[in-house]
């Protein structure tokens, strides 16, 4: 026997007090694995109460992450929405002139045309409006037809309609009309 106890026995120790001491061992070591046990159920219901609390936290900061995507898209569009009604206020106004002159017509219109515009940017709408000569961009306009022309083949000869960029994403190409090869 190689315990520690028996270790410490003189060699004439009897059966009894070998059998006492080897009890004694026993006890000892039964009550230090005890605590060890204990001490392992302590820190394990300690981690396990970390990991709910993590866990919870988790699904809160997604359920609050999910609130505000939802949030931005009920609510997204009211700024634009905003910059929106003194284009309608114009809009009211001039409609409620009986006999309004042509002149004024024409300059209503143009300072509606201008808020709008301004509302539009204020958003990040931007016009595609490309010059003559500008190199035809399969990405931001569409060629409705190739007429022949005195320049450049692949570059706009005319646009048709603008085209509108809303934060550089494409939301309608410019209608044009590009110079064949010659």
């Amino acid at each position: 026997m190689s315990d520690q106890n028996t270790n410490t026995l003189p060699a004439d120790a009897s059966p009894e007090e070998m059998e006492a001491a080897l009890a004694a061992h026993a006890a000892g070591e039964m009550d230090r694995l005890q605590a060890e046990l204990a001490e392992l159920k302590a820190k394990s219901a300690e981690l396990a109460d970390q990991f709910l609390r993590a866990k919870a936290e988790a699904e809160n900061a997604r359920r609050r992450a999910e609130e505000e995507v939802a949030k931005a898209r009920k609510f997204g569009i009211e700024s634009f929405a905003e910059s929106l009604l003194p284009v309608i206020d114009s809009l009211d106004a001039a409609l409620a002139i009986q006999n309004a002159t042509p002149e004024q017509l024409r300059e209503g219109s143009d300072a509606t045309l201008r808020q709008l515009v301004h509302a539009l940017e204020r958003n990040k709408v931007v016009t595609i409006n490309p010059e003559a000569g500008a190199k035809f961009d399969p990405h931001q306009h569409q060629a409705i037809s190739m007429v022949p022309a005195e320049q450049e083949a692949n570059t706009i000869v005319s646009v048709l309609q603008k085209g509108y960029l809303i934060a550089d994403r494409v939301l309608r190409p410019a209608l044009v009309t590009v110079a064949a090869p010659k």
